[in-house]
């Protein structure tokens, strides 16, 4: 780890599962959509747009479910550690907004807590942006706010290559026979601008943080799956075409693979930790149709967050934290980092902000 290095092991009083957050109902999507592009110049056209995403799904996103149901995982995997910890959820774009969590755990009598952020990645959005939502709760709070421990990236975890290598097995499984063989892996990611993923990282290892770490964890699991020749791609840009994202785009790239006659393709969401409107959306509809249009058999693998083990990872980072337990990681050269303390990042350089990118889920 760079920078900071992860504060001396000792006790913590709760656990805090940190998240972005999406709405629960038809009511909740535009606010939600405001809050989350607020101060960034996004059209409204354009939020109107995406809020037609949410339309399909009674206006619910499914991440405030899942996460609640991972929060409940951890629970269990803690209790059958032996770690007698409460767990808290919180979020930064919707309810429960991760400042009430915070002024309600500081009520509770909690002085010293980890936060888990539901990323696996560094850059902006995906870890920088969770170090900002730790001060600003605790801003929020003030007096008496309790010390906030963020957990490190866990990209190269074994449990979540394992977690996501199961997860393509079983979607495998499900391709007609006569085509499975043939089948290509396909691994996606949320798209941002390049100039934030140029950003994403300590300037002396040239940026590109959260690039590098998708495509390393990308290489694990197909390694672990024993397939040699794979793919890594983006979804759910939304920025003006003007500004250059990480490419290529997941749907131009099934057209690309229907012009080499390939039959089928299986979806790993790499990028994803659970199902949000993003990954149901942009490739259980949009992809899952492009690929039915060209006549491909498609499969969507489960995002990891879902397995058991993914819990039993969150209490592995927990104690890495309360007992000292030495950090477990297969990547042998992408660094990993993520820890900060109170809000502070671990690297005063580190994934600043080049450009804000959106991400609703």
């Amino acid at each position: 780890m760079d920078a900071a290095a992860p504060s001396a092991p000792g006790p913590v009083d709760a656990l805090l599962v940190l998240s972005f957050g999406g709405p629960e109902g038809p009511a909740d999507v535009l606010p939600f959509l405001e809050r989350v592009t607020r101060g960034r110049g996004v059209p409204r056209e354009r939020l109107l747009e995406v809020a037609k995403h949410y339309e399909h799904f009674g206006g619910v996103s499914l991440i405030n479910s899942r996460n609640r149901e991972l929060t409940e995982r951890i629970r269990v995997a803690l209790a059958e550690a032996g770690l007698d910890l409460p767990v808290y959820f919180g979020n930064r774009n919707w309810h429960p907004l991760v400042e009430d969590t915070v002024a309600e755990m500081a009520a509770a009598g909690v002085r010293r807590a980890l936060v888990f952020a539901t990323s696996a990645y560094g850059g902006y959005s995906a870890c920088r942006q969770y170090h900002e939502d730790i001060a600003r709760a605790r801003a929020a709070v003030g007096e008496g706010a309790p010390e906030l421990v963020k957990l490190r990236h866990f990209f190269d975890h074994p449990d979540f290559v394992g977690a996501a290598a199961d997860a393509v097995l079983e979607a495998a499984a499900r391709l007609p026979e006569e085509r499975r063989e043939q089948a290509r892996l396909v691994f996606t990611a949320h798209s941002i601008p390049a100039s934030a993923d140029v950003a994403a990282g300590l300037p002396a290892e040239g940026g590109h943080r959260y690039s590098g770490q998708v495509a390393e964890a990308a290489r694990l699991v197909a390694e672990s799956v024993r397939v040699h020749d794979y793919d890594v791609v983006w979804q759910s840009r939304s920025g003006p075409p003007s500004v250059p994202w990480l490419e290529p785009d997941v749907l131009d790239h099934l057209d690309a693979l229907h012009a080499k006659a390939v039959p089928a393709v299986l979806v790993c969401p790499i990028g994803f930790v659970s199902d949000h409107v993003e990954v149901v959306w942009d490739l259980d509809n949009e992809a899952s149709e492009r690929a039915a249009e060209h006549g491909m058999a498609f499969a969507r693998a489960a995002t990891a967050g879902a397995a058991t083990r993914f819990a039993r990872m969150v209490v592995e980072l927990v104690r890495e934290q309360v007992e000292g337990l030495p950090p477990r990681g297969l990547a042998a050269s992408v660094p990993s980092a993520g820890f900060g303390v109170d809000g502070t990042p671990c690297g005063p350089d580190c994934c600043l902000p080049a450009t804000r990118p959106r991400r609703p889920a």
